[in-house]
């Protein structure tokens, strides 16, 4: 984006804000750069940032070098936006839970995007105390984080220990 301010008679000034890739955008083979601001930036190779996150969208959704993502890749993008600092592999935003995939492997749920900088500074803080047989840490109730040692999404129900007559 851009602002012109014409102060006459003598002087124009022009301040330009660029946009910053904060992930690469992927449908089928094709990808572009997306900033924190869910603007399309560039046309990118599949290949090309590998240290920027990869968010898929479905090859049925339009993209073209300076439109806006559609609402939930556009959260999704925002996210990344705070996200930086962190190893990031990619991000899935469904209606209307986000989860990011770490370089690890490791998945941080994220839940509804309500309450988002506090859940990353618990995300922050409990993620280096992981094992790492734990494979997800879900923060979507940023006072009660939760890890697992499975990707399942149902829940895990441990073998009765009673022995039956």
């Amino acid at each position: 984006s851009f602002e012109v301010d014409r102060s006459f008679p003598h002087t124009l000034s022009v301040v330009v804000v660029p946009e910053r890739p904060v992930a690469v955008l992927r449908s089928g083979d094709r990808a572009w750069l997306v900033s924190g601001r869910a603007r399309v930036i560039a046309l990118a190779g599949a290949r090309s940032h590998p240290r920027l996150p990869r968010l898929w969208i479905s090859r049925t959704v339009r993209v073209s070098p300076g439109a806006t993502l559609p609402d939930v890749q556009a959260r999704a993008a925002r996210v990344l936006s705070l996200l930086h600092e962190l190893p990031l592999r990619s991000v899935t935003a469904t209606r209307p839970q986000l989860t990011v995939v770490l370089r690890s492997g490791r998945e941080l749920r994220l839940g509804l995007p309500g309450g988002l900088r506090l859940k990353l500074a618990v995300a922050r803080r409990v993620l280096p105390l992981l094992t790492p047989e734990r494979l997800y840490l879900d923060v979507s109730v940023p006072g009660r984080p939760v890890a697992g040692t499975t990707l399942k999404s149902e829940v895990e129900v441990e073998p009765s220990r009673s022995t039956s007559p």
